[in-house]
């Protein structure tokens, strides 16, 4: 089953009902299904293998997702953020492709490998001008691949990490109701169009037939104002959007924002104090913690609004705790916690998360990471609670090693950010002679609050914890690293602290 037929099924119910608004227009789901099957003549004609877009979140993305599957052709999203050079790679990994973007920077960086370069406005141009009158086109069945995503390249180059129509049409189908969302709802976007939440908040919304509104460079200034005139009803947003609108309106910024019903987050660890503060300040407004991967074609976890605000008023500290968790495994997918040797463990020991299920891809064009049973090692690392709710504790490469004793950086970071002058920590390895790695800790302190001392910090720990969790080594920073989806580049604070 082809991706696409998500739009045609929203475009043969309500062809003039309002799909995406970006930058003041409008595109009914009429519009967006003529586009794309205009630029499914626009990619036969380039003879294009790939459908890369190198933008902003904007209608083009919808577009050039469904114009491409339709093709049979895999859609490729790429970080405009990255360097010249790391670009000009990755492009010419997916040479000859139909390129959406910046067409200056393309043709200065890649022009030469091949590709059909538009800028965004010829884009929207062409597929309007080059849709079909005939209606006895063959489309691509939707038997192969729909998207391929390069992962950050943070340790290695970028794997290409594929999810075929299959994952995806899993996913919406487990997850979605059909023209569930009334006509009035919509839904603000304004994650990036090259990550896996971005693909699936259009795919959701269109199945849905739930206005997408479109913000293509974040703010909370303008993320509030588009909420209010818009009447917005659904967001996702990450951790270190909420921090930012939850300041905006607790300084100076007004803004109306009654209509909105449901806000979901994911993409990075919620501080708990952050979603506190939000379940008092949208106290009409439910709350969900998506936790999923590329590889899985987005969520594979939820804590719901009635767990979340279950756990917000509780004074039972289990119950309390699962603010910090990610909720519990969706039914259709298998989670499991692993040892290093492979072996399930029981609840509360932390392992490795692996996960089943017909929306798991865990492949990437260089190779398959599924094992034999179908299971994807995920490589973060979590426990399960008796109650099946589901806790992070980062990266499973992030685990500070000490003396042969696995520690997880979570557990050091939670303690410390129940200090009232601390608003951010990260714990990560450092060298160490005597135990090979020893644990370094950089911290953030509140405005206005004084600095406490390490040995204060040390002590804390101590208390908490056991001793082998003190730090070996403690530095103040202004602020921590973050990526634009919110997640802390552990790889930046221990390369700091290594010097």
């Amino acid at each position: 089953m082809n991706i696409a037929l998500l739009l045609e099924m929203a475009a043969e119910a309500a062809p003039d009902r309002v799909g995406v608004v970006c930058d003041g227009k409008r595109w009914t789901y009429g519009d967006l299904l003529a586009a794309a099957r205009g630029a499914f003549e626009l990619i036969e004609l380039s003879g294009a293998e790939y459908v890369a877009l190198l933008d902003e979140s904007s209608e083009a993305a919808v577009i050039a997702l469904f114009g491409a599957a339709l093709a049979g052709v895999p859609y490729c999203p790429l970080n405009y953020r990255l360097a010249d050079k790391d670009l000009a790679a990755l492009l010419g990994r997916i040479a000859p492709a139909l390129v959406i973007g910046d067409e200056e920077r393309l043709t200065r960086i890649a022009g030469e490998q091949g590709h059909t370069i538009l800028s965004r406005g010829e884009f929207d141009i062409k597929v309007q001008e080059l849709v079909p009158e005939e209606e006895d086109r063959v489309y691509d069945p939707g038997e192969g691949l729909a998207v391929q995503l390069f992962t950050s390249g943070t340790t290695a180059a970028p794997k290409a990490a594929i999810l075929r129509h299959s994952n995806l049409i899993s996913y919406i189908l487990g997850t979605v109701e059909f023209a569930s969302a009334d006509e009035t709802d919509a839904a603000l976007v304004s994650v990036p169009p090259y990550h896996i939440a971005g693909i699936s908040a259009l795919m959701s919304s269109i199945y849905s037939m739930r206005r997408i509104v479109m913000l293509p460079a974040f703010s909370p200034e303008k993320w509030l104002a588009l909420a209010e005139s818009e009447k917005v009803t659904n967001a996702f947003v990450v951790p270190t959007m909420l921090s930012r609108i939850v300041e905006a309106l607790d300084k100076t910024v007004k803004a109306d924002i009654s209509s909105l019903k449901a806000i979901a987050y994911g993409g990075g660890k919620m501080p708990l104090e952050l979603i506190d503060h939000a379940l008092d300040l949208f106290p009409e407004t439910s709350f969900t913690n998506a936790y999923g991967l590329t590889e899985t074609s987005s969520t594979v976890a939820l804590l719901g609004p009635e767990e979340h605000r279950e756990a917000h008023r509780s004074d039972d500290p289990k119950v309390r705790a699962r603010l910090a968790s990610v909720g519990r495994p969706l039914p259709t997918i298998e989670l499991e916690i692993r040892d290093d040797e492979g072996r399930p463990l029981p609840a509360g020991q932390a392992g490795e998360i692996y996960v089943r299920g017909d929306q798991v891809a865990g492949e990437y064009k260089e190779r398959s990471a599924l094992d034999m049973h179908g299971w994807f090692p995920t490589r973060d690392a979590g426990f399960l609670d008796e109650d099946g709710f589901l806790f992070l504790a980062g990266r499973a490469d992030d685990v500070i090693v000490r003396g042969g004793e696995n520690i997880s950086p979570g557990e050091i970071e939670d303690v410390v950010l129940t200090h009232p002058a601390i608003a951010d920590a990260c714990a990560v390895p450092v060298p160490s002679a005597e135990w090979g790695e020893g644990i370094g800790l950089a911290l953030v302190v509140r405005p206005g609050q004084p600095q406490p001392g390490e040995d204060e910090i040390r002590q804390m720990i101590r208390a908490s914890l056991r001793s082998s969790r003190v730090p070996d080594k403690i530095v103040f920073v202004p602020e921590l690293p973050y990526n634009e989806m919110g997640k802390l580049l552990r790889r930046e604070v221990k390369a700091r602290l290594a010097a």
